[in-house]
């Protein structure tokens, strides 16, 4: 049998803009910039992010709603955008604190804001878009 039949998945795209810097300090700085390259940039380096919470579950049939989408919004703005949008990934996010900053990193660690206020439905996916061709799905 097929879980995911009859579900319905919903997705509220937010947008935010920071910096950051992939590092790992217990390497040289010559081994940091061959495997990070130009991304461990000493004076960090930003993006234009665009993050797609997706939720799935069976619509309410007294609202027709998986989730109510305008509550998702502002609870991802209040759980993540609020702490990450035009700021310092490595140094002034509280959820990203002692971890590598990678988007891989970023999308586990939002999951994890997100996952224990999302009570509607089930949250399915975190898709960060760092840039146009670049992207990382997580599913918990």
């Amino acid at each position: 049998m097929d879980d995911n039949k009859g579900l319905v998945y919903v997705t509220r795209k937010l947008h935010f803009s920071a910096a950051h810097k992939l590092y790992n300090p217990n390497w040289s700085d010559e081994k940091n910039t061959e495997v990070f390259g130009k991304c461990a940039n000493s004076n960090w380096h930003g993006h234009n992010f665009d993050l797609y919470v997706t939720v799935k579950g069976i619509p309410n049939p007294e609202t027709g709603f998986v989730i109510n989408l305008k509550k998702l919004k502002e609870l991802a703005e209040e759980k993540v955008i609020s702490k990450i949008d035009h700021r310092n990934i490595n140094l002034d996010v509280d959820f990203m604190v002692g971890k590598m900053a990678s988007i891989e990193i970023l999308a586990i660690s939002i999951w994890n804001e997100l996952l224990p206020f999302i009570n509607e439905g089930q949250l399915h996916c975190i898709k960060i878009y760092e840039t146009p061709r670049q992207y990382v799905e997580y599913f918990g």
